[in-house]
């Protein structure tokens, strides 16, 4: 059984290193075999493409590239500083995720 993922698609997370530290994006996909996740306007890469019916003139097009998830951090909801992440039942009985900084819970 795999791992459970600190962060999900629609996420605010910031880079805490690589090339690209410190940008805040929204979290566009997550592969979870392989434990990377596609973060709007963070890691953009160069990549040439041939002609099609998308697009007639081919040439190089930027586009976000996968980033490993041990690389990103949940940003507080609250405070719009990064922050780790719990896990705790609330009063539905239900798991949800929280701010290990402010307490408060993560929709």
């Amino acid at each position: 059984m795999r791992e459970k993922l600190h962060i999900k698609k629609g996420d605010l997370v910031e880079v805490i290193t690589g090339n690209s530290k410190t940008q805040q994006g929204k979290v566009l996909e997550i592969i979870k075999k392989k434990n990377r996740a596609i973060v709007e306007g963070v890691n953009m890469v160069s990549k040439h493409t041939k002609p099609n019916a998308e697009n007639t003139q081919g040439g190089i097009v930027k586009q976000e590239a996968s980033i490993h998830i041990s690389n990103l951090m949940l940003v507080d909801p609250a405070s719009k500083k990064r922050t780790r992440i719990g896990r705790k039942l609330n009063d539905k009985n239900k798991l949800v995720r929280y701010s290990k900084k402010s307490g408060e819970e993560i929709k």
